[in-house]
């Protein structure tokens, strides 16, 4: 006679399903961070050797010690310090962030009103897509000209790189939503803000959360082309400096700094994204 006490419910078989899963994604995620490890330590040998068999002067590129000796130099010290990393690098991502918030958003909401209605979409793409193609290293003179040598190109130019990746990814996840759904909420007498809210937005969250991951960086990039053309302060101005005594591992470790920015700004919105739209990271196990 079978003992039924012993045999696992469903519940439990749910449970193991899910640790199991839980379990994998956590080895999963130490062996990524392993390779990426292992990864940075062949680069930076093969760097050292390439420097030491081609006998290249530290001025041309120096050796990864010398960049961080650089790097220590800078983060190193008070963070009130202005011989430290800690002041220009917060002027850079206030004025990035700032700039993101402002591209971001109007992207989402031109790219949302693109997608509702078709009149906008014809009277609005093609000069997003014109605005897209010219070259942003061209038109940041004439922003700073505008907007002047303090902040406000700096975020005009961070807001308009972050612009274009939230306007296409915002239009492309609204048409893509679910026809059948789209038709049951007309069935259920939902008005078009309804409709939008929930059905479109949800169906759209990965392309803008893509949006987000190409836009924040974009900004960053922004930003510090801004800085090129005169600023004051901020880590283009750091480079700038650098340049200018041919400070090489200077420039090395400025760049390692924005780098490291770059991929935490990207977790930021990684582990944002897996927060608010689960069911996505669901699907993939």
């Amino acid at each position: 006679m079978t003992d039924l006490s012993h045999e696992p419910s469903a519940l439990d078989l749910v449970s193991a399903s899910a640790a199991n899963a839980q379990s994998r994604r956590r080895r999963e995620r130490f062996a990524n961070v392993g390779i990426a490890i292992a990864g940075a330590l062949a680069l930076l040998l093969i760097w050292k050797l390439a420097v030491m068999a081609l006998n290249v002067p530290p001025y041309i590129l120096p050796a990864p010690e010398g960049v961080f000796t650089a790097l220590w130099s800078g983060i190193a010290v008070s963070p009130a310090s202005p011989l430290g990393f800690y002041l220009p690098l917060w002027s850079t991502l206030s004025n990035a962030l700032f700039g993101f918030l402002i591209g971001a958003g109007l992207g989402l909401i031109v790219g949302s009103l693109m997608a509702e209605f078709r009149p906008v979409e014809t009277a609005l793409m093609p000069y997003a897509f014109a605005l897209q193609s010219l070259p942003k290293v061209a038109i940041a003179p004439l922003i700073v000209i505008w907007c002047g040598f303090g902040d406000g190109s700096k975020i005009a130019m961070a807001a308009l790189l972050a612009f274009f990746p939230m306007l296409v990814n915002s239009f492309a996840g609204m048409r893509s939503a679910d026809v059948e759904r789209i038709e049951l909420m007309k069935v259920l007498s939902a008005s078009r803000f309804e409709t939008y809210r929930l059905v479109k937005l949800p169906s759209a969250a990965p392309y803008i959360f893509a949006g987000l991951d190409m836009g924040i960086v974009y900004a960053l990039l922004g930003t510090i082309v801004a800085e090129f053309l005169g600023a004051q302060e901020g880590m283009g101005v750091v480079i700038t400096k650098a340049q200018a005594v041919t400070d090489v591992a200077g420039v090395f470790a400025v760049l390692t700094v924005l780098g490291a920015t770059g991929i935490i700004l990207h977790l930021v919105v990684s582990r944002t994204q897996r927060k608010l739209i689960h069911w996505m990271d669901r699907g993939q196990h």
